[in-house]
């Protein structure tokens, strides 16, 4: 099973401290020594011999003495190095000099682009009295009533903007409203159609941004408290694509504080399908308004789950692209080789039309490789080789022995013994009820005339490699961290990011390079998979969300079925350790994946699915 995005955090907490080398450790280790503030106190002490064998310590090696003296000098004036370079005052926008590329030797793509091929919309389709219950159409549906002039984008966007004032105080979605901007692009796009100047599909839709995406002329918060009033002056340019395409921002929505979670500074953003729960995140704004029928579509992000995490939660449609499709300029950086930024969507095919309007190179993310994105919805998906991850359909043949009680076990630990026991033991009845889902969704390929290909992740130890983005997001945030405004975050527990970061910083240079290393091999040895077939059918809930954003590989998250009655009840609080705490009436997800830059076969297979289990169709009984 995989774990969710907290507890990679934890886990991978612990591994940076227990992986310590010297040059993060020893100048944490010579600040510590510093009584006085660094703002006070500009100079620290000598790097010592003792320092030394405290790093020692951490990193688990032993250095002898007569080596220890030979390293003073070159240690000392590096940290000096590391002074230089901080006086910079690097902002979050700048990249390393470092570019992740996800292709494996030998691999090519595709750079030759044609027209798109949209599905067509049914003939029947007719305009309702209430506008509202157009809601919770698909983008498509939306886009063929104002191609046709049945809806205006200027009445579609003032019903979604009520929508939003509506059902924010109960979901806590919306940080921004962007409604002077809207109105007037509303209006440009009535216009535009009046006079036969359609620019697409996404032409006069309302839309939402997860508040991580620059904005001129509104805050761009990220969620986090400290940042609540900051602007920056400049669009990012999926938003300059989404202007050119003739779409309308209505919203800035809400993110975990710097991408983590559900909870950002004005409180936490709830599951339209039970507001007692999370939407989990960290795209949790743009998840939860889509799925609640107040904006027509959204983007998010994703480093490490925060696009399915919140759509499995929330019911929605989910794409990932291949990292390094989409530009991420004017967008928070969390982690320069693992961040991706991705439409949340009602259907598979809104996905698609948004991609098609913001991917590729802009001249600026030099990671972003100029390959094409070819939608058809015509594609005969029959002729694609359609493999599954075995092993995360099967059964858990092994699962942990019970562990006995310590010897003279005091009252407080058999307590806090059978409340751990009593959650596992939840998580397993939950576990184990999803996965009727899973293989439902089996059977139903199979009714759908796919012969399934066994496929099997090689194994490499993933986890180990993980703690390669607190290193990156560490980075990102250094001055958060080195000027004390860490404490202005709202979670502040050891799972947060401000003792992520706190622990990040002893993470070596060397390690972290060795973990990029190790991610070379498992981007040629998982690649392997896709050579067996083109679209890969995996759970959710499993190792393939670690595996493939390491791996920078696409996946669409698509809703699978609602959990009936007879669901184990979630646990009473959801403290957001678990993305998948379930109860009766909460959806589910099934997870496709594909090689890199094959996106366009991913969504076709993908909507092939939906289309006939229609569970994306649904919505949840707002009040």
């Amino acid at each position: 099973m995989a774990l969710d995005r907290r507890e990679f955090l934890t886990f991978t907490g612990r591994f940076g401290l227990a992986s310590t080398l010297f040059p993060g450790a020893l100048y944490t280790l010579a600040a510590q020594a510093q009584s006085q503030p660094a703002e006070t106190a500009p100079t620290l002490p000598k790097i010592t011999p003792e320092m030394i064998d405290q790093a020692a310590a951490l990193a688990g090696i032993a250095i002898p003495a007569e080596d220890k003296k030979a390293m003073l000098d070159g240690l000392n004036e590096d940290r000096h190095g590391y002074d230089e370079i901080r006086k910079l005052e690097i902002p979050n926008s700048v990249a390393p000099a470092i570019v992740f590329d996800p292709l494996p030797p030998g691999a090519t793509v595709s750079t030759e682009r044609a027209k798109p091929v949209y599905s067509k919309a049914p003939a029947s389709l007719t305009v309702p009295a209430n506008l509202e219950d157009l809601a919770f159409e698909s983008a498509m549906t939306l886009a063929d009533l104002v191609r046709r002039k049945k809806i205006s984008a200027t009445n579609l966007t003032q019903m979604y903007i009520a929508r939003l004032r509506r059902y924010d105080p109960v979901l806590h979605f919306s940080i921004t409203l962007t409604e002077d901007r809207a109105l007037a692009q509303a209006k440009e796009a009535d216009a535009d159609i009046a006079r036969g100047h359609y620019r697409g599909p996404l032409h006069g839709l309302p839309w939402g941004a997860k508040d991580l995406l620059a904005v001129k002329g509104y805050p761009t918060t990220w969620g986090a408290g400290g940042f609540e009033k900051q602007e920056i002056d400049d669009d990012a340019t999926v938003v300059k694509r989404l202007d050119a395409a003739g779409a309308i921002l209505i919203a800035k929505l809400t993110l975990g504080a710097l991408a983590m979670g559900d909870w950002w500074f004005g409180g936490r953003t709830r599951n339209p399908w039970n507001p007692k729960q999370g939407s989990s995140g960290s795209s949790a704004g743009p998840a939860s308004a889509t799925s609640a029928g107040c904006v027509a579509f959204s983007i998010g992000s994703e480093t490490l789950g925060s696009i399915s995490s919140p759509s499995t939660r929330c019911g929605v449609t989910g794409l990932r692209p291949t990292f390094g499709f989409v530009p991420r300029t004017g967008a928070m950086a969390l982690s320069w080789t693992q961040d991706k930024l991705g439409p949340i969507c009602r259907a598979v095919e809104d996905c698609a039309a948004v991609l098609q309007a913001i991917y590729g190179p802009d001249g600026e993310d030099i990671s972003v490789r100029d390959a094409a994105f070819n939608w058809n919805a015509d594609l005969d998906w029959h002729s694609l080789r359609i493999g599954y991850i075995k092993a995360s359909f099967d059964a858990d043949e092994h699962p942990a022995p019970p562990v006995a009680p310590p010897a003279n076990e005091t009252a407080d630990q058999k307590k806090e013994r059978e409340h751990r026991e009593r959650m596992e033991a939840g998580f397993r009845a939950r576990r184990e009820y999803d996965r009727k889902f899973d293989l439902a969704a089996l059977d139903k390929l199979k009714a759908m005339g796919v012969n399934l290909i066994p496929i099997e992740l090689p194994h490499l130890p993933y986890g180990a490699m993980v703690p390669g983005l607190n290193a990156e997001a560490a980075a990102a945030f250094d001055q958060l961290t080195r000027s004390g405004r860490d404490k202005l975050l709202t979670r502040q527990e050891d799972y947060d990011w401000p003792n992520t970061f706190r622990i990040a910083r002893f993470i070596p240079a060397v390690e972290y390079i060795q973990m990029n290393r190790a991610r070379s091999i498992a981007i040629r040895e998982v690649s392997k998979a896709f050579a067996q077939a083109d679209v890969i059918v995996a759970s959710t809930n499993s190792m393939q969300l670690t595996v493939t954003n390491l791996t920078g590989h696409p996946a669409c998250i698509v809703p699978n079925g609602f959990r009936g009655n007879d669901a184990p009840a979630p646990p009473p609080v959801d403290t957001g350790d678990d993305d998948q705490i379930g109860g009766p009436g909460t959806p589910v997800s099934l997870t496709f994946l594909a090689g890199h830059y094959q996106d366009a076969k991913l969504c076709a297979f993908a909507r092939a699915y939906q289309e006939a289990t229609g569970f994306h169709r649904l919505h949840p009984p707002l009040a």
